[in-house]
């Protein structure tokens, strides 16, 4: 099986120039403005503790198995979302691969409208006074969210996206996650320690973070809320740490990367959340906070950040800063899917393939762009339900069609097989179920919020 697997890659790959590199790309593929902006709002609608507690349970339990099944595939063929399933299950399993090209394209042709709003944000807190209240900062969004300059963000944001992954693996993916990494994790924690100093940080803590009602571990919203978060932000059941995965070393220690990765997700979700509740607590912001999407990102603080003056200017403008480096070097990762499978499949010039996925996927962002609703049933679909389905068919592919390649690439990697064999009974026994449960709570919980709405 080791001989079939090493002569199943033909692709001649780039390389990552080391494991650190890799792990700071996929780390960089995870941290996102999931973090950022969904973490605060779903822990905020989902019962606080309750839903830290899901969250951190289905990321550990259920989404590292997968995350690592997924690092194993790529590697194992070296090959692309598209066609890495058909080699590792035959043709059966070919509509995984479509489905991998179809979230990562649906996904970030409206994450490139969120990364335009962070943009704009940006620039608006380095040469203008920030909204005045709350009726100012919603007429403010309500400008940068519909209409010229919302469609200009998203082809903006797209371009820039183009132009690092048109510069390969080492020279524009990785180049970025080593200095964006970093820079972000500084960033957050200087916000972090001013937070903390905010009249109101305890507060925030205690009555968003820490907030715990034992019901909310029961609820629908909250489980959705947990699982939507935990793959949307890990990015487990997408293809994009498929991708990555495929210009890995063989020598790589994958369980020890995956890991690293979570844990690196974890923290800054835990730590963006410090950022956000004390602000929320110390200026009356809950419920803009827990009463939309968008609201802890581009209302909520900016407004209260407004009243501290050339301070308040001086965090908005880290704080959207910090955003944005997450959001490019997720949006690279969901670019480098559709690129990556047609230069496997097509035998295409990386730049070929980039600006034509570029030129594809801002046509099919314009609804998004012009419709904040279409951005969040968007979201919800190809954020929510896509991702959990592709989870669950990484599990089935992996632990139950072939397993026999998931023992082989990690025993050949040095992984013991203690660990082996957990990670194994792991991914067959508690992923496979547990994100059955989660799509189908997931699928009933959207279909009744839609329903209700209508």
């Amino acid at each position: 099986m080791a001989d079939q697997i090493g002569a199943e890659r033909g692709r001649p790959p780039e390389q990552w120039s080391s494991s650190l590199g890799f792990v700071l790309a996929a780390a960089g593929s995870a941290v996102g403005l999931g973090n950022l902006w969904g973490f605060a709002y779903r822990a905020s609608q989902g019962g606080g503790a309750a839903f830290v507690l899901l969250y951190v349970l289905i990321v550990a339990v259920v989404c590292l198995p997968v995350l690592v099944a997924e690092m194993v595939l790529g590697r194992s063929t070296g090959h692309a979302p598209l066609v890495a399933p058909i080699t590792a299950g035959g043709r059966r399993w070919a509509p995984l691969g479509w489905l991998y090209i179809a979230a990562s394209v649906g996904i970030l042709s409206y994450y490139a409208v969120l990364m335009g709003w962070t943009g704009r944000s940006l620039l608006h807190a380095l040469t203008s006074p920030l909204p005045a209240d709350m009726a100012a900062a919603e007429t403010f969004f309500a400008g940068i969210s519909s209409g010229g300059d919302a469609v200009l963000g998203h082809l903006l944001s797209l371009a820039l996206t183009g132009l690092v992954v048109a510069a390969g693996i080492r020279s524009g993916i990785e180049r970025l996650s080593r200095w964006g990494m970093p820079l972000l994790f500084v960033v957050l924690l200087a916000l972090l320690l001013w937070a903390a100093a905010l009249p109101a940080a305890q507060e925030g803590y205690a009555g968003f973070l820490l907030r715990w009602d034992a019901s909310k571990l029961t609820d629908l919203t909250t489980i959705r809320n947990a699982f939507t978060q935990a793959f949307f932000s890990i990015g487990a059941g997408i293809g994009c740490i498929l991708a990555y995965a495929a210009y890995l070393d063989r020598r790589s220690g994958i369980p020890g990367e995956a890991v690293a990765v979570v844990g690196m997700d974890t923290a800054v979700g835990l730590m963006a959340g410090c950022v956000t509740f004390p602000i929320v607590a110390s200026f009356g912001l809950a419920d803009v906070v827990s009463g939309s999407t968008v609201g802890t990102l581009f209302i909520a603080l900016p407004t209260g950040l407004g009243s501290l003056g050339l301070a308040g200017r001086v965090v908005a403008a880290a704080f959207f800063a910090l955003a944005y480096v997450a959001a490019i070097t997720s949006s690279v990762s969901l670019l480098e899917v559709p690129v990556s499978s047609l230069m496997d499949r097509m035998g295409w010039g990386r730049p070929r393939a980039v600006w034509l996925m570029v030129a594809v996927i801002a046509v099919i962002g314009l609804p998004s762009a012009l419709d904040v609703a279409v951005l969040e049933k968007m979201d919800a679909v190809f954020g929510g339900v896509c991702l959990i389905a592709g989870g669950l068919l990484m599990a089935l592919l992996m632990g139950w069609r072939a397993p026999e390649r998931f023992s082989s690439d990690l025993r050949g990697s040095g992984t013991s097989p203690r660990l082996l064999r957990l990670l194994l009974w792991s991914l067959r026994w508690v992923s496979v179920p547990v994100i059955s449960l989660g799509l189908i709570v997931s699928v009933v919980d959207l279909a009744k919020s839609w329903s209700g709405g209508a």
